[in-house]
């Protein structure tokens, strides 16, 4: 298995070779060995590879970073996925440029059937912060959320999910051995319990600008639907929703002033229909497709729900008013409704209807 995974990553470190041309190597020949043991001319019958590349595979020597990475990987704990492994996010194998090996570390599921990849600003308003919350409370449980561990939307995409028991996932523009930014330390931490983090960044690789972009690929890549929250023009969410597009995924964007500039990115990617317009959750639930499966319910369940519509916080006694039942009789009726996922009980015993259910 070792020198499996040591072939697998010396050929990502070939410098002359992308991974379209990866792919197409692999495609090809199947395995990293059989490229190996390939002759230069059937190597340069592979459309895009040079004779110069395929003399860089055939002179191909051991190196210290695969061994150096051989040995993080081990000490670390961390999960190689190939890109022809079972395990490798297979929403993100769909795409021509996907990276060929990726390093993960979490618990999360990675293909998970249902993933959202959430980007912006680092400069977020509360228009911004709400938008997320009001979301992330609106999501089925199995909701993946991704997003890039940047500062501003990011960060708050990937707290929120938490508090909100979602799993989600950081894609890095380094190696799994540091955290950029220095203050997400203890998010990446927590993330690590109740999603995971990933990248196809060797250990030791230092956050440099080229190499966003690159994360923003897979940030679009590994979900079925990117939704970009304010942002500007120009920036790495813009360039995540375009990689979005490319990959025929739908992109997702929150509406915002005209005089914000914060939210000229988004506008402009509504305004040339290269995004649907995000207006609440039951919406984008139904834009993917995602609409929960409803709880069957009585006929005191439904009377209940018909109440709850009216205003967005009610008081238990409101309820005990309504529904002319005795204490006992309603503290059963709350907890059904809360077990359905239908309620959530807030501090002060006050009771919200979840935002899914105002649509039926």
């Amino acid at each position: 298995m070792d020198d499996s995974l040591r072939n697998k990553i010396a050929f990502t470190l070939i410098p002359s070779i992308g991974p379209v041309t990866r792919k197409l190597l692999l495609e090809a020949f199947e395995s990293v060995e059989n490229i190996f043991n390939a002759s230069v001319s059937d190597l340069c019958a592979v459309r895009g590879v040079r004779e110069k590349m395929a003399k860089e595979i055939k002179s191909l020597q051991p190196n210290e970073k695969v061994t150096e990475m051989l040995q993080f990987i081990q000490q670390h704990r961390i999960v190689p996925l190939f890109i022809t492994d079972p395990g490798y996010p297979q929403k993100l194998k769909e795409c021509p440029d996907a990276p060929t090996l990726l390093f993960y570390k979490g618990t999360a599921n990675i293909n998970a059937a249902k993933i959202i990849s959430i980007v912006g600003t680092r400069m977020p308003t509360a228009y911004g912060y709400h938008i997320i919350e009001t979301l992330l409370k609106a999501l089925p449980k199995e909701v993946l959320i991704v997003s890039g561990l940047a500062m501003g939307i990011d960060t708050i995409a990937h707290q929120l999910a938490l508090e909100n028991g979602l799993q989600t996932i950081g894609v890095l523009a380094h190696g799994l051995d540091e955290i950029y930014p220095p203050p997400n330390k203890n998010l990446a931490k927590a993330m690590l319990q109740q999603g995971g983090l990933i990248t196809e960044f060797h250990c030791k690789t230092i956050p440099e600008k080229h190499n966003f972009p690159k994360r923003n690929r897979v940030v679009a890549g590994m979900a079925d639907a990117t939704l970009v929250i304010e942002t500007a023009l120009k920036g790495g969410s813009m360039i995540t929703a375009d990689f979005a597009s490319q990959y025929h995924r739908e992109v997702i964007a929150v509406p915002g002033r005209i005089t914000d500039q914060r939210s000229r990115g988004c506008n402009k990617l509504i305004q040339e229909n290269r995004a649907s317009i995000y207006t609440n959750p039951e919406d984008l639930l139904q834009l993917l497709n995602w609409v929960p499966a409803f709880a069957p319910l009585n006929e005191t369940e439904k009377k209940c729900l018909a109440f709850l519509k009216t205003k967005e916080l009610f008081t238990q006694d409101e309820l005990l008013v309504f529904t002319q039942m005795d204490f006992g009789e309603l503290a059963s009726l709350i907890f059904e409704l809360e077990m359905k996922q239908i309620i959530q009980v807030l501090p002060g015993n006050q009771i919200t209807l979840m935002p899914a259910y105002y649509s039926i």
